[in-house]
């Protein structure tokens, strides 16, 4: 894994969010994009070498309507930056970890993303993300 690559972070209203994190940021949103295939709407910002995603659920039964439905805004995910996407998920997989989609799907801004399950990561739902050259 080489850096953080975000931290996923739950919201109920994107646009009242961008408003409350662009002013802690002092600095707008870059990019807005929707993921259908995953019922979110995301949102990020740029900071140093690391983003923070906003994610607004577009449906009911999408997981960012889950999550807040049973604990509310908040961190959802962070996601690590990997170079071979494939290969970390077979050496993570060697190492024990639960893989929730071993093969890799489009995510928003311009990944190929994979999750590992929160019970075999103490608790913390992650992501791994690899740039789709």
């Amino acid at each position: 894994m080489n850096k953080i690559e975000h931290i996923g972070i739950a919201v109920k209203d994107i646009e009242a969010s961008n408003q409350l994190f662009a002013k802690l940021f002092n600095k707008e949103h870059y990019k807005m994009e929707a993921v259908e295939s995953e019922g979110v709407k995301t949102s990020f910002f740029q900071l140093g070498e690391s983003k923070i995603e906003l994610l607004e659920a577009t449906r009911d039964d999408s997981p960012i309507a889950k999550f807040i439905a049973k604990k509310g805004e908040g961190v959802h995910h962070i996601a690590f930056d990997v170079t071979d996407i494939h290969a970390e998920v077979e050496r993570l997989k060697g190492e024990g970890f639960i893989v929730l989609n071993e093969t890799p799907k489009k995510g928003a801004d311009n990944k190929l993303v994979v999750f590992l399950h929160p019970k075999s990561t103490n608790g913390t739902l992650i992501e791994l993300c690899q740039e789709i050259i």
